[in-house]
């Protein structure tokens, strides 16, 4: 079984490159080859990847925005970062966003085919530094205003859960998870979902 590879990448030679080296590796296929994320992800559908490599700084939309959309409209899709700088806070920014990893590029042929495999084995390639990052962001504030159970919601709501999925998983009712979200929604001073988890993300309660 072949995995279809999504190349998004500014650089023509680079991305020529990196589609020859994953040509040559088994188990993966490029099916595609994008310059813009615009064009990628009106194409998202019909090329269906399980693997996108995502240049960060591309024209118009940035790597980290490009990252924010594809896993809006797939969750699925594993996400790698292509840059220059490795531990810039874009790279940060582009992990909290949902990449699971990235490379440089400078990355050498071996070093390319060992990220994709880590990341199908669900693995995140990713320096040490940049880990320690992303653990400190995800520290949960010791003087939180929200409520275990609330942070639970909050939490799985983030995820991209609805409504009735977080009813399931945490055994309670839809009933009481409005109730919960509202609770939120008041001790936040938000009226919506996404201000909810930007600020509940800035200040490290979930």
């Amino acid at each position: 079984m072949e995995h279809n590879i999504v190349i998004i990448e500014d650089n023509i030679p680079l991305s020529k490159g990196y589609e020859k080296i994953i040509g040559k590796t088994e188990g993966f296929k490029v099916v595609a080859t994008y310059h813009n994320c615009e064009d990628a992800i009106e194409n998202l559908k019909h090329d269906n990847p399980i693997i996108v490599l995502m240049d960060i700084e591309l024209p118009k939309m940035n790597g980290v925005e490009g990252t924010k959309k594809i896993k809006q409209l797939n969750p699925n899709i594993e996400i790698v970062i292509v840059t220059v700088y490795e531990n810039s806070e874009t790279v940060f920014d582009a992990l909290c966003a949902g990449a699971s990893g990235y490379i440089t590029k400078n990355t050498s042929p071996s070093q390319l085919t060992s990220a994709l495999k880590e990341v199908m084995d669900g693995g995140a390639p990713m320096s040490i530094n940049i880990a320690k990052m992303v653990v400190q962001s995800f520290r949960k504030s010791a003087n939180s205003i929200l409520s275990e159970r609330e942070t639970e919601v909050l939490t799985l709501l983030a995820s991209g859960k609805s409504y009735n999925s977080i009813a399931k998983t945490l055994f309670i009712s839809v009933n009481t998870i409005r109730f919960h979200i509202k609770n939120i929604y008041e001790k936040l001073q938000v009226c919506t979902r996404e201000e909810a988890i930007e600020k509940a993300n800035k200040e490290r309660l979930i």
